[in-house]
């Protein structure tokens, strides 16, 4: 698309990333105006995850943008250095990604070329998406220019393949193929053209990354399953969802391990702060239960003082208030016959709860305990679902049929086997039936109704859109439905409401004058009666007598009261008016001589067939090869042998 140059800010004196178009692209006006709109939709975007956008412009014949500069390297050059990454680290690379293009997302922007060459990893650690030059605003067409897929095939989604259209779940599928590539290393599908690659998108399964990687988390497996669902409706709506659920995955990981502890906060061997470790010394404890540092001093007894033993060899001094007088022997001995009574009931009541815990765990255990329960996931999206059993330890399985439901919308759990509050024997089991969509049901004919009639009797279909068009109505009444009216169809598919704009005038030419006069007298009474109707005649051979050959005002133009419509209607001469008459057959004369038709102006092919009709020979000359009669000898009337040679000359 274009040669990107290192170039430098003369006016803010700062270097920055100069992208020209190449000169063969800037003759192609839809390109540049792509190529402008690179500028356009990234400018907009102010996020640390976008490289900016500084300026667009034309010099001569060239077409640049000037761009931030980004020291560094592709995300591709990682690929090709490292082969793949462990999955935290490609975590945390997407989870820029995926917010540069929530960022998009939320201003109605769309990227539609996402992969690792277009993900930029700056020198300082920064990772910035680029070439926002095939976005397109969300709300503009949504069919690429015809025979045109924009993208790049490997990471391009089936609907992208099929239809060309692109919307913020196109993006979420990109990045979950880039995502896949990160994990393990390589692309889902390969083939030797691109339009094998490009099939295997649309048809085959992308396969679970643990399948090439052992030891990455279901949860992430799961989620770049969901990310790549060939049905748009089952990956996340957008990047921010997307970004959402990889943070959620992120908490499958392993945790790092702890850093050891700083000698300034050391916590013992045992686990425990305060106490120390090898080679530590406990702080002496105070009667009263405080802690007190008592200092060593050498063995002098001051008066009234008691000794004790040190370790140090020193003798520790405490004053002999803080050591209590002992209790005389019969207090003793009372207080132990109390202590042995209170001591035994003691022993007897915790017995007995510790035996009923027992039992009631053992109870519960056969009961209830020893299974799961399956919790409730209808409705919830594939990956929730699979979140949700997960988190209860239960086993499960994705049912290759989808079924479709009356609650449960597209893509969502329609049915659980067993079901929700069942419970589940450890390492049972149980399968996820995905809906196909909500229950189908015949398209009502709305014909005919106000628009809010028709609102209320197509309320089933949860997806309804409306769109206003000129037909044969008045402005506000429906037309129908697209698809048509008897149409069996999902009730959460996409149904169009057609709205009249107003009374469009018909396509009348070709009809009988009195099949045009039919439809214009409805019209009339829909205007009140006020249309009036004109006509002037003219003569064509080749179509029949009172067919309309025009029509004023052109079909589909919008008619309000007063507008008149004039008819071009076709009359043909009667044939005894003149016996040379060109344009009709009166048959041989009684010489067996037939006449010549007029076929001056008719596409030569028709001419020709015309002629031979007659039992006429023809001679077919090229002056200026416009491909239409502009003479013919000998000239229409005349009458002549059958089988002679007639000559027309184009």
């Amino acid at each position: 698309m274009a040669t990107v140059y290192v170039g430098h800010d003369l006016k803010l004196n700062r270097v920055i990333a100069l992208k020209v178009m190449h000169p063969h692209l800037a003759q192609d006006d839809e390109f540049v105006r792509r190529f402008m709109g690179e500028a356009k939709s990234a400018a907009a975007l102010s996020h640390p995850n976008v490289v900016a956008v500084y300026d667009q412009g034309t010099h001569g014949a060239h077409t640049y943008l000037t761009m931030e500069y980004l020291p560094g390297r592709t995300l591709r050059d990682l690929l090709d250095e490292r082969g793949r990454l462990p999955a935290g680290d490609a975590l945390e690379i997407m989870a820029p990604v995926l917010a540069a293009l929530g960022a998009a997302h939320r201003a109605g922007l769309i990227h539609r070329d996402i992969k690792p060459e277009n993900v930029l990893l700056s020198v300082d650690g920064q990772v910035k998406v680029a070439d926002f030059g095939l976005a397109r605003a969300e709300t503009d067409s949504k069919q690429t220019k015809t025979g045109m897929i924009i993208g790049t095939v490997a990471y391009m989604a089936p609907e992208q393949v099929v239809t060309g259209r692109s919307d913020t779940r196109t993006d979420v599928y990109a990045a979950g193929i880039l995502l896949f590539e990160l994990l393990t290393g390589r692309q889902p599908h390969v083939g030797e053209t691109p339009l094998q690659v490009a099939w295997r998108h649309v048809n085959e399964q992308i396969p679970l990354p643990s399948q090439l990687v052992p030891g990455i988390p279901p949860r992430i497996d799961a989620l770049v399953i969901s990310a790549t669902s060939k049905d748009p409706a089952g990956r996340p709506a957008d990047a921010d969802h997307f970004h959402a659920l990889l943070t959620d995955a992120s908490l499958e990981l392993p945790a790092a391990p702890a850093a050891p502890p700083s000698p300034d906060n050391a916590t013992s061997v045992l686990g425990v702060p305060g106490l120390p470790g090898p080679g530590g010394s406990l702080p002496d404890v105070a009667p009263d239960g405080r802690t007190s540092v008592l200092p060593s001093v050498h063995p002098t007894l001051p008066p009234g003082g008691h000794t004790g033993g040190h370790p140090g060899g020193h003798t520790t001094v405490m004053p002999r208030a803080m050591v209590p007088d002992e209790p005389p022997r019969e207090q003793v001995m009372l207080f132990d016959r109390i202590l042995h009574f209170i001591t035994g009931k003691f022993v007897l009541v915790t017995l007995g709860v510790i035996a009923s815990m027992v039992i009631g765990w053992a109870t519960w255990y056969q009961v209830s305990g020893k299974y799961d329960h399956v919790p409730k996931v209808i409705g919830l999206s594939q990956a929730d679902a699979v979140e949700a059993l997960r988190a209860e330890g239960i086993t499960y399985a994705i049912a290759d049929e989808k079924e479709y439901s009356e609650t449960a919308r597209k893509g969502t759990v329609a049915e659980v086997s067993p079901g929700v509050g069942s419970k589940v024997d450890p390492g049972e089991t149980v399968t996820l039936v995905l809906s196909q969509g909500l229950t189908p049901r015949k398209i009502p004919d709305v014909t005919g109704q106000t628009a809010e009639q028709a609102r209320a009797t197509l309320k089933d279909f949860v997806t309804l859109t409306e769109e206003k068009k000129p037909g044969a109505a008045a402005e506000g009444m429906a037309l129908g439905t697209n698809p048509k009216a008897g149409t069996e169809h999902a009730r959460d598919e996409p149904v169009v409401l057609l709205i009249s704009s107003g009374l469009a005038m018909p396509n009348l030419s070709g009809k009988s004058k009195e099949e045009a006069y039919a439809q214009l007298e409805t019209l009339k009474g829909q205007l009140n009666g006020d249309l009036p109707i004109y006509e002037q005649t003219q003569t064509d051979p080749a179509k029949e007598n009172g067919a309309i050959l025009w029509q004023n005002p052109a079909p589909g133009t919008l008619l309000k009261p007063g507008d008149a419509v004039t008819l071009g209607v076709n009359k043909k001469e009667d044939c005894f008016l003149s016996a040379i008459n060109p344009f009709c057959d009166d048959g041989p004369d009684d010489k067996g001589n037939v006449k010549v038709p007029l076929v001056l102006g008719r596409a030569v092919d028709d001419a020709v067939k015309k002629l031979q009709e007659r039992g006429l020979q023809v001679d077919v000359q090229h002056r200026v090869n416009s491909g239409r009669v502009i003479d013919q000898q000998p000239g229409g009337g005349q009458r002549v042998p059958p089988g002679s040679t007639v000559t027309v000359y184009d």
